[in-house]
């Protein structure tokens, strides 16, 4: 994995630095900060976004009433993996925001969730996906999967639809595909049906493929109309939208790079060292990737709580390797059709079907048929070719 990251590095770098600077001119010429500092850059970052881009989550909602939206996420499934979505009424839920649908297969049950996506007082914040049952042979017979998927948007008011942001849609999506991966399962033995025994580095790899559905005009039509007018989303507005989804992104990409690297070679380390060292490795990591110099008394490495108490322990890589995944798999839709019943098909029996049955590596090489390629994800992150 170090070698991946390395090459990430290598090809992220030098764009990262352009994109530095260009900040640095933005906040000398526009706002008056001859010296940018790191507590600046998020402000200074921001600024540069609206003046370039011009766009806000603001502007969005009146095109994502919740309903709507809702609809949309199911019959973009429903095109994929053939499968249909029926509300249970009949059901007994635990608050009444909450709804229970039914995912049927050719009229028969395969799959429930438990539909929760609104804030309320004593609500825990977030977003998740948990497993109620999983798949399993029992004495009694066959246990379907059965889900909670949890939000936490701005409840409706009176009798108008909750409107969502374009980030709790994808919030949504990139839920939803825990949820598939969690409710299409085949596998019979708990221990690997759904997302159970799927290797840390790739059991975000159906989620963030849904994600792509919430950039694409033809998965945006299916969930995105005005709310008083009908109308879908202008292609101005999307245009705008697309091109502000990779501001900075060589800048982000290398601060990943610069957690990963710093998780893994501390974990690589024979014997355990001490602060000083410690200091010592971040900083020659530093020096490869980061693009802004940290401040002298930055202890970044105190507060890293995603490789101790995060359980991320020479993992942290797994953030930008399941991004690899997900947007190779994407490229094959991308290839064929993004609603091509074919490659859905493919996707579902290779990736969504199996589970922790066998290796994820194995996995994705039956459904794209060679091994993973990160010139999709740079491409689709807006990174030059070096």
């Amino acid at each position: 994995m170090l070698d991946f990251l390395n090459d990430l590095a290598q090809r992220a770098v030098p764009q990262a630095r352009e994109e530095f600077a260009e900040l640095q001119d933005f906040a000398s010429q526009e706002l008056g900060l001859e010296n940018l500092q790191p507590w600046d850059v998020g402000y200074a970052s921001e600024k540069l976004r609206e003046a370039r881009h011009a766009i806000s989550q603001e502007q969005l909602r009146p095109y994502f009433p919740a309903p709507r939206v809702v609809e949309g996420l199911f019959s973009v499934v429903e095109r994929l993996y053939g499968v249909r979505f029926e509300e249970d009424e009949q059901v007994t839920c635990y608050h009444p925001d909450v709804r229970y649908f039914q995912i049927t297969e050719n009229d028969t049950p395969i799959a429930g969730f438990y539909l929760d996506l609104y804030a309320r007082e004593g609500k825990r914040g977030g977003a998740w996906m948990a497993d109620c049952r999983v798949r399993r042979q029992t004495s009694d017979g066959l246990q379907l999967p059965i889900a909670f998927l949890t939000c936490n948007f701005t409840p409706p008011v009176g009798d108008k639809p909750a409107l969502l942001t374009h980030d709790e849609v994808t919030t949504l999506f990139h839920e939803f595909g825990h949820g598939l991966h969690h409710m299409l399962t085949r596998q019979t033995i708990a221990d690997i049906s759904g997302i159970n025994g799927v290797a840390w580095d790739a059991v975000e790899l159906p989620s963030q493929f849904m994600e792509n559905y919430c950039w694409e005009r033809e998965g945006l039509d299916l969930l995105a109309a005005h709310i008083d007018t009908d109308e879908p989303l202008p292609g101005e507005l999307l245009e705008r939208l697309q091109a502000a989804k990779n501001f900075q992104s060589a800048m982000g990409m290398v601060r990943q790079l610069e957690f990963s690297l710093f998780d893994l070679r501390l974990h690589h380390q024979a014997s355990a060292p001490d602060a000083s060292h410690i200091q010592a490795l971040l900083d020659e990591v530093r020096q490869q990737v980061a693009v802004m110099p940290a401040a002298p008394f930055n202890r970044f490495q105190n507060s890293f709580g995603h490789i101790f108490a995060g359980g991320y322990a020479a993992g942290y890589y797994s953030y930008k390797w399941a991004e690899v995944l997900s947007a190779d798999a994407w490229s094959a839709f991308e290839e064929e059709g993004i609603f091509d019943p074919t490659t859905g098909q493919r996707f579902r029996q290779h990736i969504l079907e199996q589970g922790g049955a066998r290796d994820a590596a194995e996995l994705f090489a039956a459904f794209r048929g060679r091994e993973p390629s990160v010139e999709p994800l740079l491409r689709h992150s807006g990174i030059r070719a070096a």
